[in-house]
């Protein structure tokens, strides 16, 4: 069907919208951009049969990402660094992009750059001018598309101006490769610095987004406090990454004897949950049992109701994950719920005190 030729399908569009195929979307900071309130985070995909340590090889992620946009989850956070700094994780997105192209406006891609990739000088790693504008290339070719819709620092440098980074971005956005920016494992202090010195630059590159570590049992990283409140008191959306406390926030930890081998946490050697953690997750897991949903929903659809909270990025290794993961951006806690959820956190009355 060419460009001129009516398309049936599209007879009733609507004016505009907040959701695709069911799922709701929200505004990423202060940007026009909407993203799926559930997003998919492929920190897990590659090709696991060159040794890359990817769990998800690519005719199992094909079959995610059909799902996820069936389901509307069309947010899709990756890393040039992630599995060894073998790319592989935007190469496997890059091959779906390639064979769905009439697709990739339905999807908000994003990747991140700042760790040694592609080379081992000095000059493969860092957020020197050099570096940005050679890793946007190189993703932008694993990734087989035209722009990065996304484009996160991956980190600090504390060796390079601030004025050069986002001056590289600046031009990066006015060459149409990026079109939004956003910063990752960043303090109060380094975001704080970025907004002072980037003025110059934040007509066309404000900050959009903080991804940093949270999770409901642990809250933010004890390096970097302070980060979702200063995000919510600033406009940037806060995106977790492992909100799901690299799986403990499942069914599949509430039983120590069902966790093994093949397991991530296991194969870490990371499996013991300390007795005080695995009380909260039975109580939150009874809560969620008491109110129809899974425990990952639960935990997601709270996240959701933090200020500050964006779009919320778990990893999914099959489709039944991701079908869950995906329902807990229609569910909507009422006070009293999220009320008790806090309690069970905190230790309180609801808890286990």
């Amino acid at each position: 069907m060419d460009a001129l030729t009516p398309n049936p399908s599209l007879y009733n569009v609507p004016f505009r919208t907040e959701q695709f195929n069911g799922m709701p979307y929200r505004r990423l900071g202060k940007t026009g951009l909407r993203v799926s309130q559930i997003g998919l985070g492929t920190w897990k995909i590659g090709l696991p049969e060159t040794g890359d340590g990817s769990r998800v090889g690519e005719k199992a992620a094909f079959a995610l990402f059909d799902r996820a946009l069936e389901l509307g989850v069309t947010f899709w956070d990756t890393a040039n660094r992630y599995n060894f700094g073998s790319g592989n994780s935007e190469r496997v997105i890059g091959r779906w992009l390639k064979a769905n192209p009439g697709h990739r406006r339905d999807i908000v891609l994003a990747t991140k750059l700042f760790g040694g990739m592609d080379g081992t000088t000095p000059n493969h790693s860092g957020l020197s001018r050099a570096n940005i504008l050679d890793s946007v290339d190189a993703s932008l070719a694993r990734l087989q598309t035209d722009r990065i819709d996304l484009l996160y620092f991956h980190g600090y440098d504390p060796d390079t101006p601030v004025e050069e980074s986002l001056s590289a971005v600046e031009d990066l956005v006015r060459s149409g490769k990026v079109r939004y920016f956003a910063v990752s494992n960043f303090t109060v202090a380094q975001l704080e610095q970025y907004r002072l010195a980037g003025a110059p630059f934040s007509a066309r590159c404000p900050i959009a987004a903080v991804q940093n570590q949270f999770d409901l049992l642990d809250g933010e990283s004890s390096e970097r406090p302070g980060v979702l409140d200063y995000a919510a008191a600033n406009g940037i959306s806060f995106i977790a990454w492992s909100p799901l406390a690299r799986g403990l926030l499942t069914e599949r930890y509430l039983d120590p004897a069902a966790v093994g081998p093949g397991d991530r946490r296991y194969d870490e050697g990371d499996a013991d949950v300390p007795a005080n953690t695995r009380a909260k997750l039975r109580r939150l897991h009874e809560l969620a049992r008491e109110w129809g949903m899974a425990l990952n929903q639960l935990a997601m659809a709270y996240m959701l109701t933090l200020p500050g909270m964006g779009p919320i990025i778990p990893s999914s290794s099959t489709v039944e994950q991701l079908e869950s993961n995906a329902a807990a951006a229609t569910i909507v806690l009422g006070e009293e719920q999220r009320q008790r959820v806090r309690e069970v956190l905190s230790g309180g009355a609801d808890g286990i005190g």
